[in-house]
């Protein structure tokens, strides 16, 4: 593995890379308090599916700018994003507002910022759709709701993947959230 620092608006932040080079690079976002090594699990199984992987460590102060700034300083121009919770937010906002730079969107525990949550708060109801193949999963039936009201808003092939009982899907569901990963890699 490999850590990098990226300077992006006078903000160092670091990332690990890490899986074999592949014309595939997946972007994984976390959740705000979440470990470092809370994708750990899932980047060895997309290693062994022969996915290269970029995980952000802290999404704290990041912004769709900001995150491009970061893929464009490490040279990655076409990524697949994954992200959980304010992670996931963060990509549900770059998938709708960067055209071309991304290839699919798997979101953990959120829906479109537009659609209102489980507890009906809306994020950002000026969220555009996003034009991307997209998963939502979800580890609370509680979730359901938001999560297939943001069909309406994916323009693309669309699933949901309901997991009861997973508190934190990047750590306790690894296997499963790295399977819908590599589902949305392939172009089949």
């Amino acid at each position: 593995m490999e850590y990098k620092q990226v300077s992006t608006g006078g903000v160092t932040r670091t990332v690990r890379i890490a899986g074999p080079e592949s014309r595939h690079v997946v972007l994984l976002l976390p959740g705000l308090g979440d470990s470092p090594d809370v994708f750990d699990g899932v980047s060895e199984r997309l290693h062994n599916s022969d996915l290269k992987t970029v995980a952000v460590e802290d999404v704290r102060g990041l912004d769709g700018d900001a995150m491009v700034a970061i893929l464009d300083e490490l040279s990655l121009p076409w990524v697949h994003l994954v992200g959980s919770r304010e992670g996931a937010e963060l990509a549900w906002t770059l998938a709708a507002r960067t055209f071309g730079r991304f290839a699919s969107l798997v979101a953990c525990d959120r829906g479109h910022p537009a659609v209102a949550d489980q507890d009906g708060v809306i994020r950002a109801s000026d969220c555009s759709p996003v034009e991307l193949p997209t998963t939502i999963v979800i580890g609370s039936s509680l979730q359901r709701a938001s999560a297939d009201g943001s069909g309406r808003l994916v323009y693309s092939d669309f699933r949901v993947v309901q997991l009861d009982g997973v508190g934190n899907i990047p750590s306790d569901a690894a296997a499963e959230l790295a399977t819908e990963v590599v589902l949305r890699t392939n172009p089949w």
